[in-house]
């Protein structure tokens, strides 16, 4: 997937226009303004993309000694994903994902432990990046593992929302700053790789 296809952004275009496309994309094509039957699906592709974007940009700014990841290398880890993909996660969540591991969602967000993190979520697990940790700076979490996820968009101007996930060992997970539908698709998914993980126990 790229991003700037999928938003009809050229390749080099600001954060300032990102988000003004963005918004005019959801006017067009949000289901409660009658974007037509495709709408959800086109809707879920415009939230991945722009999140994709805002992704790299937290990136490429946080980038430590090791610089951005190449936009033409095919090879090292995480060849089989996306360029853009690739890039959005960066070299620390890129060298922990597992052989052919599909990430469908890199965002920034905050977590409690720090105040600028990075998440990503794959076909298996959940992954971030603590930005300001000294050791242990990427943790991870299989959705098996996960007992329950709910999310709450915060007021008065419900721009923004809250992650919280509960770990089956006792353990909870916050993620906050998160856009709405990112939230939202978070939740959704791991609701539903536990009705998967309950069929097959």
């Amino acid at each position: 997937m790229d991003p700037h296809v999928v938003l009809g952004l050229a390749p080099g275009a600001t954060p300032g226009e990102a988000a003004a496309t963005y918004r005019r994309l959801v006017k067009e094509w949000h289901p409660d303004r009658g974007g037509g039957p495709a709408a959800g699906a086109r809707m879920a592709e415009i939230n991945a993309a722009f999140d994709v974007l805002r992704a790299t940009a937290w990136t490429e700014r946080h980038a430590q000694v090791r610089p951005a990841v190449s936009r033409t290398r095919a090879a090292g880890p995480g060849a089989w994903l996306p360029p853009a993909i690739r890039r959005a996660l960066g070299h620390e969540l890129l060298n922990v994902l597992e052989p052919h591991e599909k990430v469908w969602l890199v965002t920034p967000t905050t977590t409690w432990a720090s105040p600028q993190a990075l998440l990503a979520a794959s076909d298996r697990r959940l992954l971030w990046l603590l930005d300001d940790a000294v050791a242990r700076r990427v943790q991870t979490l299989r959705f098996a593992a996960i007992e329950a996820a709910e999310h709450s968009v915060r007021r008065p101007r419900r721009r923004v929302a809250t992650l919280r996930v509960h770990a089956r060992n006792g353990r909870r997970f916050g993620f906050g700053e998160l856009r709405p539908p990112t939230a939202a698709a978070l939740t959704a998914r791991i609701a539903t790789a536990n009705a998967a993980t309950a069929q097959t126990a």
